[in-house]
């Protein structure tokens, strides 16, 4: 753990006790959360190293989470902190989001319950402030082959085209693809238009001979499944 220190340049520290410097020696996994957010803010601003100027940030947001869907207002008290220096921070702690879906991908994970796909999107598609809607595409051995974006929404609805995911699905030669969206406002209870979606889409994998296993609604740590509640069959 870095000592308290008066607000005087990284540079001045002895190099054990420099973030850039301890990473490279002992690894991203030594590092405390104000270290790592203070080697993305790279200097500080008048008066304040860039360590304090993390531990003020993470004070603020108390979680990289909470620091991840932010805009500009939400950063006006740190006084000297640029626009420059709030893209690296939200880079990459998107980053950070993408990893688990790209390491799944690549991977072929066998989804064998609703909770397999949760524990996916879940982390990538709670905090958001808009709705986004997700297509995964499964092989015969329920192996994700894909996780695509099929449509970005307003606050509080998105517009996913049937034809567009069915037709995705085929260009991947998916069997089946469970489609998951988000309620930025936390409540995952599905609305008239959900439902209405979700028919239309069985139908379309009817016709096309895509199975549609699951509609997901994600919440925040909550979730609606079409298939859990029953709800998908009768839309078969």
């Amino acid at each position: 753990m870095v000592k308290e220190r008066k607000a005087t340049g990284i540079k001045t520290w002895p190099e054990d006790d420099r973030p850039r410097e301890k990473l490279l020696k002992k690894g991203a996994g030594a590092l405390s959360n104000s270290e790592l957010l203070a080697i993305l803010l790279r200097t500080g601003t008048h008066g304040t190293s860039a360590i304090d100027l993390a531990r003020k940030i993470l004070k603020k947001f108390n979680t990289f989470r909470n620091m991840a869907h932010t805009d500009a207002r939400d950063w006006k008290e740190f006084k000297g902190l640029g626009g420059a220096k709030i893209a690296h921070i939200q880079a990459a702690l998107e980053i950070g989001r993408r990893y688990r879906e790209d390491d799944v991908s690549t991977g072929k994970q066998k989804i064998a319950s609703t909770k397999d796909v949760v524990d996916i999107v879940m982390p990538q598609l709670r905090d958001l402030k808009t709705e986004v809607f997700k297509v995964v595409c499964l092989d015969s051995n329920n192996r994700i082959i894909d996780i695509t974006d099929a449509a970005c929404g307003t606050v509080n609805r998105a517009m996913p085209i049937v034809r567009e995911i069915i037709h995705s699905a085929l260009q991947k030669f998916a069997v089946s693809v469970i489609c998951v969206h988000n309620h930025p406002s936390g409540d995952p209870k599905p609305s008239k238009e959900d439902r209405d979606f979700t028919r239309e889409l069985c139908q379309a994998g009817n016709v096309m001979q895509v199975k549609i296993l699951d509609h997901l609604i994600i919440g925040d740590n909550q979730h609606h499944s079409f298939a859990d509640s029953g709800e998908l069959v009768a839309y078969k």
